[in-house]
């Protein structure tokens, strides 16, 4: 009890890394309207922020393998802070100083992203490393704080502008900032551990050539596109089925998505040590399957909006459930292994809202056919998972 008190101040440095890490990628979407009017940017390039964020967030992913160990996981998440920060406060400065605001707006997304990358690859073996008994309740307990901040930054940002105007974005984004900027004396003064000790962690030749990371990464693609295709498409979705307007679209979709994705990661963290995690999954992958079905099937539009919602409780216990079974199974994975897991959740989270797109587009504007082959993913996943279990029991060591 004593260890997990001194490490109480790493959980909450963690904690406000997933928070800002959810700023990040949620924060710049409800402002795409505001740049078009205010810089007369058009959609068209509007559509290139997200790709580059999260272009650059699978840059340095596929990066920290090279250097996360050498420079120090303290230096690197101290770091991914302070470019964080950098990158809200020049959001707001860039566009309004630069004679191409577009080039501001990029600018800023970029160094943010940056940051975003170095939490999505270090916050996670950082927790890891800390001697708790139940890590993967508190792998899921962690995660579940990106699905707060996301639920926290839509409707901060949408009482903010209710109260105050959308034109006092630029204040609002320096509040933002304000996250990132606290955490980085957080991060530089809690104990941290090695998550594998010198020389201990496989030679990535090595961990390349093994069949369980390939079978985890997998795993960790499925789980990034059964969670993307959904709540990229949230809002869209809740438009479309209900009539609604925007605004109640971004709160009753991707809102209650990442709702109920919290409280999915929150109720297993605090419920671990009496579940069977493999197992959970499977049940969890089964729920997101009914719930994709549910979407894209019903007939009713409450009834698809209530398997938009309850998709998020489904796809909750993927990510952090991969990555802890990536833990159990290969615990000399080192940094390498975190990364690119972490590579693959994005690859997936990128490629899926891309898929459904381009189905719903080819079939003539129809998101639920887009959805509906979405259900795929969390199939692949179950399938994954089943032969996981009869393949690979035994740990790597």
């Amino acid at each position: 009890m004593a260890e997990n008190r001194k490490y109480r101040k790493t959980l909450a440095a963690c904690y406000l890394g997933f928070i800002t890490q959810a700023i990040a990628a949620n924060f710049a979407p409800l402002l795409f309207l505001t740049f078009q009017n205010t810089y007369g940017i058009s959609l068209e390039k509007i559509a290139l922020i997200p790709v580059v964020f999260y272009l650059t967030q699978l840059l340095i992913d596929l990066g920290v393998t090279k250097f996360a160990d050498k420079i120090g996981y303290r230096i690197c998440v101290v770091a991914s802070q302070i470019v964080s920060a950098v990158g809200l406060m020049l959001l707001a400065v860039l566009p309004e100083i630069l004679p191409v605001p577009f080039l501001g707006i990029l600018i800023a997304v970029v160094l943010y992203a940056i940051g975003s990358g170095l939490v999505e690859v270090l916050v996670s073996p950082i927790v890891e490393a800390c001697p708790f008994a139940n890590k993967d309740g508190m792998m899921s307990l962690l995660h579940s704080f990106y699905c707060w901040g996301a639920v926290g930054v839509i409707l901060g940002s949408s009482l903010f502008f209710a109260v105050f105007g959308t034109e006092n974005w630029r204040i609002l984004t320096l509040i933002w900032a304000l996250v990132p900027l606290v955490n980085v004396f957080l991060f530089i003064s809690c104990p941290m551990e090695r998550l594998v000790e010198e020389g201990e962690s496989l030679p990535l030749r090595k961990l390349l050539r093994l069949p369980l990371l390939w079978m985890m990464i997998l795993l960790m693609i499925c789980a990034g596109a059964s969670e993307a295709a959904m709540a990229q498409w949230a809002s869209a979705f809740t438009e479309s089925a209900l009539g609604v307007s925007k605004t109640v679209g971004d709160l009753a979709g991707p809102c209650l998505f990442a709702l109920s994705m919290g409280i999915s990661r929150m109720l297993y963290g605090k419920m671990s040590a009496k579940l069977n995690l493999t197992k959970t999954m499977l049940l969890c992958g089964l729920l997101c399957v009914a719930c994709y079905l549910l979407a894209s099937l019903s007939p009713l539009p409450i009834l698809g909006l209530a398997g938009c919602a309850l998709c998020g409780f489904g796809v909750g216990i993927m990510w952090p459930g991969t990555i802890s079974l990536s833990s159990q199974r290969c615990p000399k994975g080192g940094t390498a292994m975190f990364a690119f897991l972490a590579l693959a959740g994005d690859f997936g989270g990128t490629v899926s809202p891309a898929v459904v797109g381009n189905i719903s587009e080819l079939a003539g504007g129809n998101l639920k056919i887009g959805l509906l082959v979405a259900t795929a993913f969390p199939l692949i996943l179950i399938l994954g998972l089943i032969v996981l279990n009869r393949k690979f029991n035994k740990l790597t060591r």
